[in-house]
């Protein structure tokens, strides 16, 4: 026969954290230590509202998640603790077919990231091979096909002055040419823009994302707001960036969140210079691994961020919807 005290000891002695909220979302048992998840040790946790233990924006996180599992919903979860990873398991706990409690399960994976982090290289590298085929592409497109188009537009004109004495009708068929021409050549236009921000390189951040609303007003039905304030002056490496940070962010906005509003900012402050993506609609848990928040779009905005050494910070709940920020330091 086992010892009493045995799930005690267990639990207890266990490498991996665990918790329980009741349905008021007061902290209950806690066993190890739950400082690096949570931000505090178990003594200051047991017997606290959720609310009141946790910092602020710690504690928005945590009580959307124990509201979501008290309702039924299991949750994985994987978060960056400092240097460390940790894989988190939220679940309800019921009794008599009634659930009474949130119970929670975090155990450190830092030692068995390395299979994350190649896969994240790949994904990365595969990142960087698109971005060049892109440029080639727009390259393409602006160079090749655009003066193409623009040489024939100018050989039509030749002609239509050589015939408008000799058959006006010819002309006003090769007048109609010219109009098509005209739309092709500012499909492309818009296509090469589209693939490569060099208009940020050629014209600077604010006519770059100036642009980048015109297009999204084709597909998105709400609120647009660009405020980009006048007087910034900055590196064309980091300008590109918070471009394509803003892009991907408004891209995820109109495609996932069913928001009516976006804002775009960006602005100075003595610490550096900010840029801010804004919604208004269905957020998400950057830190849930099956609610699909970590898709293709973060990984880019992490690779961009990256890439310039900007601080990228997403902040994202259910009923205030989601802020993308980058930040460059000191520029």
């Amino acid at each position: 026969m086992p010892p009493p005290n045995l799930s005690e000891a267990f639990l207890a002695q266990s490498p991996a954290c665990h918790w329980t909220v009741d349905t008021e979302q007061v902290f209950q048992q806690i066993y190890g230590d739950p400082s690096q998840v949570l931000g505090k040790p178990a003594s200051e946790l047991a017997g606290r509202p959720v609310a009141e233990a946790l910092e602020p924006d710690l504690a928005a996180a945590w009580k959307d998640r124990f509201s979501r599992v008290l309702k039924g919903e299991t949750l994985a979860l994987r978060e960056r603790c400092g240097d460390a990873t940790w894989n988190i398991s939220v679940f309800p706990i019921r009794f008599e077919s009634e659930i009474r409690y949130a119970g929670g399960l975090a155990r450190e994976i830092t030692p068995w990231g390395n299979a994350d982090q190649e896969l994240r290289r790949t994904v990365l590298s595969a990142l960087k091979a698109q971005e060049f085929e892109r440029n080639m592409l727009s390259k393409f497109l602006h160079d090749s096909v655009g003066q193409n188009l623009t040489a024939l537009g100018l050989q039509l004109d030749l002609i239509r002055m050589d015939l408008e004495t000799v058959s006006p009708e010819t002309c006003g068929r090769i007048a109609e040419i010219q109009k098509l021409l005209e739309e092709m050549m500012e499909q492309v236009r818009e296509y090469s823009y589209a693939l490569n921000p060099s208009t940020v390189e050629r014209a600077g951040l604010r006519p770059a994302l100036d642009r980048l609303v015109v297009r999204l007003r084709d597909r998105f039905t709400g609120a647009l707001r660009l405020n980009v304030d006048p007087s910034l002056k900055l590196d064309k490496k980091i300008a590109v960036a918070l471009y394509q940070i803003a892009q991907e962010a408004v891209e995820n906005a109109v495609q996932h969140s069913s928001c009516s509003m976006i804002e775009i900012a960006v602005k100075s402050s003595r610490a550096g210079t900010f840029l801010e993506v804004r919604d208004n609609g269905r957020g998400f848990d950057p830190a849930d691994l099956l609610g699909g928040g970590r898709g293709l779009g973060l990984l880019s905005m992490e690779h961009y961020a990256a890439q310039a050494g900007l601080e990228l910070a997403i902040v994202s709940t259910r009923e205030t919807g989601t802020t993308v920020r980058a930040a460059a330091q000191g520029v």
